[in-house]
């Protein structure tokens, strides 16, 4: 018999949607309750056993509107335009998301503020728990390494991600300077080029890598005078995107509406 939450996921023929549809058929606190690719997608018809290796009969579907009322949580790692509109189908039907999309503009970010006004929304720029223990991290890091160190966030990523810098490294800007009484909209620095001049102190830069199959690597140094403290995360592969998004879909069961994120999830508030 069927128990735990009811999950969907979208971009199931993708690499991430591909780790999902596995996370989700190993967590014992989820039911895959359906898998979506958009329309002319070579998946559609598939089963998420065939995708995975996995037992299921479950079949990838373009039809996410008409199947919303057998799932209780759609997971989302698409891409914006496409996340805005699931998250509207989802207001409408009352299902919750979890939202591992980046690439959002303050005008997205704020359409999933209005819609967790009446569904469960977890947002976060990376579902990883390692990733979200780098946060706290940080904070800590930045309220004690406060005057004498510049702080410059490297990131790298595979060839074919889309957006720069990643949300995880603009994440981690905004913890730091968030902890520094800063407004990262004003004090980043994200790209440099000829004749730059001294650095501002108070800057936090940004340098973005691009190539191969990079999944995810994140360091933030803090460059003080004869040493430097990092620290960094590492990913090998995507399942810790996924196990964390498992997490997330299992978190929200029960809540009837709110803007989460990870912190929340973990109980690092």
């Amino acid at each position: 018999m069927d128990n735990g939450t009811r999950v969907g996921i979208v971009g199931a023929g993708g690499r991430m949607g591909r780790m999902l549809l596995e996370a989700a058929l190993k967590d014992e606190g989820v039911t895959l309750a359906g898998a979506f690719d958009v329309p002319g997608s070579a998946v559609i018809g598939q089963t998420a056993g065939q995708l995975t290796g996995l037992a299921s009969t479950i079949r990838v579907s373009d039809d996410l509107a008409g199947s919303l009322a057998a799932i209780d949580c759609l997971i989302d790692f698409t891409r914006p335009q496409g996340t805005l509109a699931h998250l509207e189908l989802c207001r409408q039907a009352g299902v919750g998301m979890v939202i591992g999309t980046t690439g959002f503009e303050g005008e997205g970010k704020e359409r999933i503020a209005s819609a967790a006004r009446d569904i469960p929304v977890v947002f976060a720029p990376n579902m990883a728990v390692g990733v979200n223990l780098v946060f706290k991290l940080l904070d800590t890091a930045a309220r004690i390494l406060n005057q004498g160190y510049d702080i410059e966030i490297v990131e790298a990523h595979h060839r074919m991600k889309i957006d720069a810098p990643s949300g995880t490294a603009l994440r981690m800007g905004e913890v730091v300077a968030g902890a520094l009484g800063r407004d990262l909209k004003e004090c980043a620095v994200y790209g440099r080029e000829g004749v730059t001049g001294e650095r501002d102190p108070s800057t936090i830069g940004f340098a973005t890598v691009r190539g191969g199959d990079v999944v995810g690597d994140h360091t933030v140094m803090f460059c003080g005078i004869g040493e430097r403290v990092e620290i960094s995360h590492k990913a090998g592969s995507r399942m810790p995107y996924a196990l964390g998004s498992m997490r997330a879909a299992r978190f929200l069961a029960g809540r009837r509406s709110g803007l989460f994120d990870m912190l929340d999830v973990l109980g690092l508030r």
